[in-house]
């Protein structure tokens, strides 16, 4: 029985490449700091957990000592992270470290989190150009995130070892800390008649199913390589559409308003020129999803809306994703 070990198995995309592993064989242990946040599926499922730091040193030796056929690393931030996984790539079969598209820019140097939205002219695909590298450990900006992650993929990629580098776009799941659907459930929950979209509703942003993430995992634990390879759904709604997907599942009826500008109506799909994600290397690797986003976004809606108006990520959320003020006048003067 081939073995896996997850760091960070016990947020969004570490769980379900974990669950999906074990289902299909694979003798699972994640990591994390709390016990109780592992979910009662991976534990049915049969998979270990161990309490640990991943940037503890001595934590992370016991964990990955013995070496595995299969390492998921779901909390690769910076270049420190990425060194500290070296010593123990000779003892590991495959390796698949979890990145993002915001390393990406376009022909005007312009990211995903930049101030002014960026226009790759169609899908990204992996060979697009990147921010340059930041190598100060400072991931927690919206320019910093980027230019770290691209320090960590340089670190692992230029080891010589067998590190597959994940791409991901807009991460959906049951189980996120701040799931994006909230925007909208939170209008169901609110009882709003009425929902604007900025940019005429034309925004779209590619979302990625962690359970798709788990998918590309477990061809990257059957084909190893070192290379990058991105990973989203294969389909690609606009907000719109997601608003109408979680308004059905719901029971909500709403009108829909259009607005020509950015204000009001954003909302976390919004993003005009919409952004698509090439999945032509992921698939030649044997990359077969486990659904669109239509297909797995039920139980994520179902769960988020459950939590009601008390949920643990309300307070998180901006106060402008519900100025409800702003709407009310915008369509008093229309």
């Amino acid at each position: 029985m081939p073995n896996a070990i997850v760091l960070g198995g016990t947020g969004l995309i570490g769980r379900a490449a974990a669950l999906r592993l074990a289902r299909a064989g694979w003798d699972v242990v994640v990591t994390g700091r709390d016990p109780r946040h592992v979910p009662a599926a991976l534990t049915e499922a049969g998979v270990r957990f161990v309490a640990s730091d991943r940037r503890d040193p001595a934590a992370l030796a016991a964990v990955l000592g013995a070496g595995a056929d299969l390492l998921v690393d779901a909390c690769c931030f910076t270049a420190d992270d990425a060194r500290s996984l070296l010593p123990y790539l000779p003892g590991i079969g495959s390796a698949a470290m979890i990145s993002s598209k915001a390393v990406y820019v376009d022909a005007q140097g312009r990211h995903i989190n930049s101030p002014e939205r960026p226009d790759f002219g169609g899908p990204v695909r992996e060979d697009t150009a990147t921010l340059e590298p930041a190598w100060d450990g400072r991931y927690r900006s919206r320019d910093g995130y980027g230019r770290n992650k691209v320090a960590a993929e340089r670190v692992l990629l230029e080891s010589g070892h067998l590190v597959s580098v994940l791409r991901a776009s807009k991460v959906h799941g049951v189980g996120a800390a701040l799931p994006r659907e909230w925007h909208f459930v939170r209008r169901v929950l609110d009882g709003r008649r009425v929902v604007l979209f900025a940019h005429d509703g034309r925004g779209f942003d590619h979302p990625t199913a962690a359970a798709n993430v788990a998918a590309l995992v477990e061809a990257v634990g059957e084909r190893p390589g070192s290379r990058v390879l991105n990973i989203a759904d294969p389909d690609v709604p606009t907000g719109r559409e997601i608003a109408r997907a979680i308004a059905a599942r719901l029971g909500h009826a709403w009108e829909e308003v259009l607005v020509p500008g950015d204000e009001p109506g954003r909302h976390p799909w919004d993003v005009v020129p919409g952004i698509t994600l090439d999945l032509r290397a992921a698939e030649a690797i044997g990359y077969r999803p486990a659904g669109g986003y239509h297909d797995l976004i039920g139980p994520t809606i179902d769960a988020v809306a459950a939590h009601g108006l008390d949920a643990p990520w309300a307070a998180e959320a901006e106060d402008a994703d519900v100025d409800y003020a702003a709407e009310d006048a915008y369509l008093a003067r229309r």
